[in-house]
């Protein structure tokens, strides 16, 4: 039996917890759903990535890496300004896990 069969049957969760990646596995995972309804946002709103940018005071190549969903160093203020630019709030909380 190799190291990985023994979490077969098991939830994957306890798999990226075995192999220590659960934590970067969520953090991108976060970060792609925030990109994308971001995107989602600027583009039903007809907002150029130029005029998110100034709305957000910034400069365009850091909107670009804001919707980049692979780029995780985003500052949550950073997000917050680039939701605020596309007329949407960040919301995070705290739960029991």
């Amino acid at each position: 039996m190799t190291e990985h069969q023994s979490c077969v049957g098991g939830s994957l969760e306890d798999f990226l917890d075995e192999i220590g990646e659960r934590q970067e596995v969520y953090g991108e995972a976060i970060k792609r759903v925030l990109s994308w309804q971001i995107e989602e946002a600027r583009k039903e709103q007809s907002i150029s990535k130029s005029d998110m940018a100034s709305k957000m005071g910034t400069s365009r190549t850091q909107v670009k890496r804001v919707l980049d969903p692979h780029n995780v160093a985003v500052s949550l203020d950073t997000l917050d300004r680039a939701a605020r630019s596309v007329g949407k709030r960040l919301k995070i909380e705290l739960i029991d896990i």
